[in-house]
């Protein structure tokens, strides 16, 4: 690969701007730089856009590399040039108007890396349905436990929405877990959507209750995987698919198949390095979470029954 100068001016989406420090490295031991994060995600923005268009985000920025420690930036400030969209929504956390990075195009997704930002975190719900989630998911968050079991209760969820007739799409989160998403097609509220998936997470821990926790207190649950439903709530953000994390490794959020997710399966096995010729391969695995949503009354039925 030719080396990366420091500083160049690009023209992406018609849009001129400069990336800077190019060469800083990001990861010490691997070497890899700001300018490998800025190439891979403009490798991966065919796959990637589409999870971040018409959504508020939320950046972890590590502007010094991944073992200075990073931040979150959900505030947008003054920071962007007018072609970046921007939106501001009411925090009652916070109790003021924030003013949210959307990533529309590949620019803004270039412009938002060339800000140090490694991790890139949207909204489970559009701009355009603020309170009513594309998606739920179950975050499998392991503590202290080997990854083998986070694969065991994937399947479990897997099992439970197979019952329910809900479609359902994995990811590695690209640090110790997975995430399970299930399309909602914006039909249902964040309060519907968390309460579904409340039940999904009791129902899996009826079955493997041995290694799965819902309790969300770490010191409660050590050496078990937590079955975390909570994340459905306007606001909450998670790592985008495709997202990488400040790991070693370079690794990524990673779409898989069910047919992957199975003993033997690594979240150091998806990097920078390998997602976009696997993205090209493949295509993008996780398209499914922005179609057809699953009817609600008719997966309570199936449970029921």
């Amino acid at each position: 690969r030719s080396r990366i100068r420091n500083t160049r001016t690009v023209v992406i989406d018609g849009h001129r701007f400069e990336l800077s420090n190019l060469d800083k490295v990001f990861w010490p031991s691997e070497g890899f730089t700001k300018g490998d994060v800025i190439e891979y995600y403009r490798a991966v923005a065919r796959g990637m856009l589409p999870h971040l268009q018409d959504r508020p985000e939320s950046l972890y920025r590590t502007p010094n590399g991944i073992i200075e420690g990073g931040f979150f930036q959900k505030e947008a400030g003054e920071l962007p040039p007018p072609w970046v969209t921007t939106r501001e929504i009411f925090s009652k956390h916070v109790d003021k108007q924030i003013k949210y990075f959307v990533c529309q195009d590949e620019a803004t997704l270039v412009y938002m890396a060339n800000l140090g930002c490694i991790e890139i975190n949207p909204w489970l719900s559009r701009l355009q349905s603020l309170n009513f989630p594309d998606y739920f998911v179950i975050d499998l968050d392991p503590e202290d436990i080997p990854f083998p079991k986070v694969i065991e209760a994937a399947l479990a969820v897997h099992e439970v929405l197979e019952r329910a007739g809900a479609p359902s799409f994995p990811k590695t989160s690209g640090a110790t877990g997975m995430h399970i998403y299930v399309p909602l097609a914006a039909k249902y509220d964040y309060d519907t959507a968390e309460k579904f998936a409340r039940l999904v997470a009791a129902l899996v821990h009826q079955l493997v209750p041995d290694f799965t926790s819902l309790e969300r207190s770490p010191r409660k649950r050590q050496k078990k995987v937590y079955l975390d439903f909570l994340q459905n709530k306007a606001g909450q953000t998670l790592a985008a698919p495709y997202s990488i994390r400040p790991r070693p490794g370079a690794t990524v959020s990673a779409p898989l198949t069910w047919d992957e997710v199975r003993p033997g399966l690594e979240p150091s096995q998806f990097t920078i390095h390998n997602m976009p010729s696997r993205l090209e391969k493949r295509g993008d695995l996780f398209h499914g979470v922005l179609g057809a949503g699953i009817d609600l009354e008719a997966c309570l039925e199936n449970l029921e029954s």
